[in-house]
């Protein structure tokens, strides 16, 4: 009897045994297989190409912009608000009469602050500002008209910020679309050149990544303290818009074969 329990007792042991055995096997053999998959993934990562392309085309500004300020003061926020609506709305009647249309004219930013000043040591509000910043978009075959937008502006009450060359929605995209085309072309041709040089050819592409496009307008007047009529008109009289450069780059990846 004794010996049937020792024998059982035994069996019990070594079955134990060989399943923690077995597990500690399955163990070894699953992180042989992730080291594997990490050495092959590791390999084949590294078994690829990267070219870095880059283009700049030249583009012809298709607007001019006027970029409008007008701040008030007032006691209370309502007084700098109503004060600054008056004279918006004077200057958006006068440039209506001029012939443009109230799409051309776009709110940039409008903001309605306290003014505070010290006194005795301690900050103290001081009435409040109104500040509207507009814009006002022409043709640039109408720029010779900058000069009666900037009285009908100035003559409102209105300041004049800055007078940008500038591309309009449609030749931006246009102009993008055409910049990342060609330096997506120059950086295949980088990476079939690199691939060449080492006795192998593209595969398939992993991965493409436009790194930037850089679009900036073109400043044509940029007012310093007060604004300056005779200044602004002077700086935009008899201007021509000339190309300027817009650049483009893209990074792309190709497996090598």
């Amino acid at each position: 009897m004794q010996g049937t329990k020792n024998l059982k007792r035994f069996a019990l042991l070594y079955n134990k045994k060989m399943e923690k055995s077995v597990q500690i096997t399955l163990i070894i053999v699953a992180a042989f297989i992730v080291l594997a998959l990490i050495g092959i993934s590791q390999l084949s990562s590294q078994n690829t190409v990267t070219g870095n392309g880059q283009a700049q085309i030249k583009a012809m500004p298709d607007l001019v912009a006027v970029y409008f300020n007008v701040e008030t003061k007032g006691e209370t926020a309502s007084e700098a608000k109503d004060k600054n609506s008056e004279i918006v709305d004077d200057m958006i009647t006068a440039i209506l009469k001029l012939g443009f249309e109230r799409k051309d004219i776009t709110t940039q930013n409008f903001n309605v602050y306290p003014n505070y000043n010290w006194k005795n040591g301690e900050q103290e509000i001081d009435g409040y500002i109104a500040s509207h910043s507009l814009r006002l978009e022409m043709p640039t075959d109408d720029s010779d008209e900058i000069g009666e937008v900037i009285d009908a502006g100035i003559d409102a009450g209105a300041g004049i910020s800055y007078i940008n060359f500038e591309l309009s929605q449609e030749k931006q995209n246009s102009y993008k679309a055409e910049a990342l085309k060609l330096a997506t072309e120059d950086a295949k041709i980088k990476a079939e050149s690199i691939a060449s040089g080492l006795g192998k050819e593209l595969g398939r592409l992993v991965s493409v990544s436009s790194s930037n496009f850089d679009y900036y307008p073109w400043r044509l007047y940029d007012a310093v303290g007060a604004a300056n009529v005779e200044e602004a008109k002077t700086a935009t009289t008899n201007i021509q818009p000339g190309e300027q450069e817009i650049s483009a780059a893209v990074i792309v990846v190709y497996k090598l074969r």
